[in-house]
């Protein structure tokens, strides 16, 4: 389990270098986005994935790796939005974005580290492609619940569909990098 936390931080640093990044280029702009837009940028993302994992030809040259980083901090993003609320202007400061963007990854690696302890890691059994179709499982729930106003009878909310996403995009990643 030790292995799993040092790889997931490793994943979870190149991600974050990315945001940090594209927050020093673009400012939070991305806080204008509305919940179905971001849930829109991780579908594209993962749809991507899955054609790169099943077509024979590739004609733009970024694979994989970018594709699940991408759903990672989008998927980070929406949790953030779900939280702050959507806003006209760009209202976060670096420090500001970075702060929530560790206090989301800090939850979800807890939770990710509650439920490796109960599957007894069977992700590293599973293969890259499963990972992108739960992805896409993901994606198709959220819209649902998106269409219905947020409201869930048994299930579990949005927030923990967005979680779920960035840990097997982390997995994926993992895998990848082996």
């Amino acid at each position: 389990m030790s292995t799993t936390s040092t790889q997931y931080d490793n994943v979870i640093t190149k991600c974050r270098n990315l945001y940090i990044n594209k927050m020093k280029d673009y400012g939070s702009a991305w806080r204008i986005l509305r919940l179905p837009s971001l849930t829109d940028q991780i579908f594209i993302k993962a749809q991507r994935i899955r054609g790169l994992q099943q077509n024979e030809v590739q004609k733009v040259d970024e694979g994989q790796v970018s594709e699940f980083i991408g759903i990672i901090n989008y998927s980070v993003m929406a949790l953030i939005q779900l939280e702050l609320g959507v806003v006209e202007q760009p209202d976060l400061n670096l420090e500001e974005a970075i702060k929530a963007y560790d206090q989301k990854v800090a939850l979800t690696k807890s939770l990710m580290e509650d439920k490796n302890h109960d599957y007894g890691e069977a992700w590293r059994d599973m293969r890259v492609s499963s990972l992108t179709d739960l992805i896409l499982q993901k994606l198709l729930r959220v819209k649902q619940i998106e269409d219905n106003k947020g409201k869930t009878l048994v299930s579990e909310g949005i927030d923990a569909n967005y979680q779920d996403m960035i840990n097997y995009a982390v997995f994926a990643l993992i895998h990848l990098e082996a």
